[in-house]
């Protein structure tokens, strides 16, 4: 990809074009299908993928196989950042949750740079931190706020992290991310539907009103946002 203009991924567009280049020499453009594994827990990534589009979930899933969000990747980041800092394999599983594309890169060629590029360590470093700290503020949404909040917590998010109104998603899915029953996913959306707050059909939600999204969301997503916002700033 050229680097005339922006790359869509922000933290590839903020690092030098030397470096850039070079991570890059190995690279591949893919095309990531909603639902596809990008890494399994307690193992090494071959591949680190820097999304491009789309919106990629990780989850902390219990040994019975149940299964919480409690982090996203969208295209201010990468998938695989935890496993650059060490040997131990993180317990948590990536996939795709809407459908986009990325830069899949070696895994090994980026843990190269990390560790002899000064100034590409520092911005994962920072990277990882803002990513650590949104994980912690998701962990305590679970507990403390009902379905309703963290539902247009989520839309919002996504919304934010894909720029797009229209989110590509199931009831079920959702019920999964946010740790509650399929049921009571299903009359959160519909208040929000019958509140003409969002448009849903099945496996598709359009975000028709953003500012009253925002006033019934907790105010774990305006955290979550101003740590996303401040990564390039």
């Amino acid at each position: 990809m050229s680097r005339s203009s922006p790359h869509p991924n922000r933290l590839l567009a903020s690092i030098p074009q030397k470096l850039y280049k070079h991570l890059l020499s190995n690279s591949s453009e893919v095309q990531l299908s909603a639902r596809s594994v990008l890494h399994e827990s307690k193992s090494r990534p071959s591949h680190a993928f820097f999304l491009t589009s789309g919106l990629a979930s990780i989850l902390a899933v219990t040994t019975v196989g149940l299964a919480a969000e409690v982090g996203v990747v969208g295209r201010e980041g990468f998938i695989g950042s935890f496993h650059l800092l060490g040997p131990v394999d993180a317990p948590t599983h990536c996939r795709m949750q809407l459908a986009g594309a990325a830069v899949r890169v070696p895994f090994d060629d980026l843990q190269q740079v990390f560790d002899e590029d000064e100034k590409f360590h520092s911005r994962i470093l920072e990277y990882v931190q803002a990513q650590a700290h949104a994980l912690s503020q998701l962990a305590g949404c679970h507990r403390i706020h009902e379905a309703l909040e963290r539902l247009t917590r989520w839309l919002l998010t996504a919304q934010d992290l894909t720029e797009s109104a229209t989110i590509d998603i199931t009831q079920e899915v959702l019920s999964e991310l946010l740790g509650t029953k399929r049921v009571t996913i299903a009359a959160a959306a519909g208040r929000l539907q019958r509140e003409k707050l969002i448009e849903y059909r099945r496996g598709h939600i359009r975000i028709l009103n953003r500012k009253k999204l925002e006033a019934l969301a907790c105010d774990c997503y305006s955290t979550i946002r101003e740590i996303h916002l401040g990564l390039y700033r």
